[in-house]
């Protein structure tokens, strides 16, 4: 063990608690959620439904690309190298092998984008935008991100991320100035999600050997790969599919008002999964350490947590739509507020099942039952969306991915009903529900009564519904919530001090 400890000194590795790592990944996330309430109202204006649509369009195609091309290396990667971390020889191999692979199947797949490129027309007559899109999928591999959240190195990967959406929203407002420039804004939206990757590889030498060690043992990675890679095809098909359906059945017009709608609940899911990304590396190094209880407390925490920013964000955002799409995007989008309430709900179910399959059956090895209930919700989704985009359009595809969400979750819930049914006591959801009911009825009551401007609408309603939110939380003694003030106050205790 102290070799261990002194291994991982001298690579300047140091393990962080949970809360500490929440902390950090916390402020990338936020991070993530400014840069686009920064950019978004203005580059939405700038480019309208037909430009943004075009981009977005690119970008979901790409998506598809690039989810051949990683397999299911990133999700399997921060698990495999959280189990080896203490060794240098084997997280060095490891490392190497996966790259190995990714580089590979990369290839193939850039292979077959080209020939498509040419083929398709819908394809053909985004060329460029297409191509820009398509530099991610290949510095994908040589970004191991997946290496960096295995080591928990929350600090380093934060820093890099908001320096470059830094550089991005300079960019973007010195670049972006009519709807013409909708190919730039692709360009700066490669930018702002990949340049870091190149600054992780440069850095990997540091952490790990790229000497040859031992023979390569490719075959033992490929079934869990292959498994990870299935469910990441089966979550594509719910998270991207609908874009795409959309752009080939009803447009570029179409797409910008879904895509209007869908910022949101984008931003709000990753601020509630955010945990997830910390946790997973962790529950992962206690399942090998045989650690039950430990693995258990923090998935109780973990529900918790999501209680409260799902239920909490999903209610708000349903009644303050009209408002939040008005400032985000402006007076040609009201056709995204429908589609937009309808998403709310997903937001708690993404965060819930964020937990049972990402947090829970994936560390103990069992992501064939993650994958089953992901298929289950894509089919349904893709069978929906047949139906309801021709007719309703945004509308239609918001409908299909709730229900979508709602299966996922219901399946692997199905899968844990002994471990959940264990644990459902102390899950805070009668105070979260008996919060939201309350903070919503004063915040209507205020919205009704006092006339605001949007922005000053949204900013007073959601200063009153979250405070109140926490504030009933704290009077019916909510774990989380008591645990966080008590930790605020013991913070400045010691700055008094």
């Amino acid at each position: 063990m102290q070799e261990t400890k002194s291994y991982r000194r001298r690579l300047g590795m140091k393990t962080h608690s949970i809360k500490f790592n929440f902390i950090m990944n916390a402020i990338l996330t936020v991070s993530s959620i400014i840069f686009p309430l920064i950019t978004a109202p203005y580059v939405l204006r700038v480019l309208q439904p037909e430009g943004i649509g075009r981009v977005d369009f690119s970008a979901s195609v790409i998506t598809y690309f690039s989810m051949f091309a990683s397999l299911g290396i990133p999700t399997y990667g921060i698990r495999t190298c959280a189990k080896v971390r203490d060794d240098k020889e084997a997280l060095s191999k490891t490392v190497q092998e996966l790259m190995l692979l990714n580089g590979g199947t990369m290839v193939l797949t850039y292979f077959v984008f080209l020939i498509l490129l040419f083929l398709v027309p819908d394809f053909a007559g985004e060329k460029t935008l297409l191509l820009i899109n398509s530099v991610s999928m290949v510095l994908n591999v040589v970004g191991v991100t997946w290496f960096y959240n295995a080591m928990e190195q929350y600090t380093y990967i934060t820093t890099c991320s908001i320096a470059f959406k830094i550089i991005s929203i300079v960019m973007m407002f010195l670049w972006i100035k009519n709807p013409n420039d909708y190919v730039k804004y692709g360009a700066i939206t490669v930018f702002a999600g990949s340049a870091s990757y190149l600054l992780n590889f440069i850095n990997l030498h540091k952490y790990v050997s790229f000497r040859k060690i031992a023979p390569y043992e490719f075959k033992k990675h490929l079934k869990p790969i292959l498994i990870f890679f299935a469910t990441s095809a089966a979550i594509s098909v719910y998270t991207n599919m609908d874009i795409v359906m959309i752009g080939f059945m009803k447009g570029s017009r179409e797409v910008g008002y879904y895509t209007a709608a869908i910022k949101v609940k984008t931003l709000l899911v990753s601020l509630i999964t955010s945990l997830g990304t910390v946790l997973l590396p962790r529950l992962s190094y206690y399942i090998e350490k045989k650690d039950k209880g430990a693995f258990q407390r923090m998935v109780v925490k973990a529900f918790n947590f999501v209680m409260i920013i799902g239920i909490s964000v999903s209610v708000y955002f349903t009644f303050m739509a009209p408002e939040a799409i008005q400032l985000l995007a402006g007076e040609s989008y009201g056709a995204s507020v429908l589609p937009m309430q309808i998403l709310m709900p997903a937001v708690l179910f993404i965060g819930l099942s964020n937990i049972t399959g990402i947090q829970i059956l994936t560390p103990q090895g069992e992501e064939k039952k993650v994958l089953y209930s992901i298929i289950w919700g894509a089919l349904l989704d893709f069978v929906l969306n047949l139906f309801l985009i021709g007719k309703y359009g945004a509308t239609g595809a918001a409908f299909a991915t709730l229900l979508a969400e709602f299966v996922v979750l219901a399946v692997q819930c199905m899968y844990l009903k002994k471990m959940l049914g264990q644990i459902v006591k102390e899950i805070s959801v009668r105070e979260n529900l008996v919060a939201a009911l309350v903070a919503s009825v004063v915040m209507l009551l205020m919205k009704h009564t006092i006339a605001f401007s949007t922005f000053g609408e949204l900013v007073i309603t959601a200063v009153l519904f979250f405070g109140l939110y926490g504030v009933i939380l704290l009077v019916q003694r909510e774990q989380i919530t008591v645990e966080m003030v008590k930790m605020g106050v013991t913070i400045l205790k010691r700055k008094g001090k």
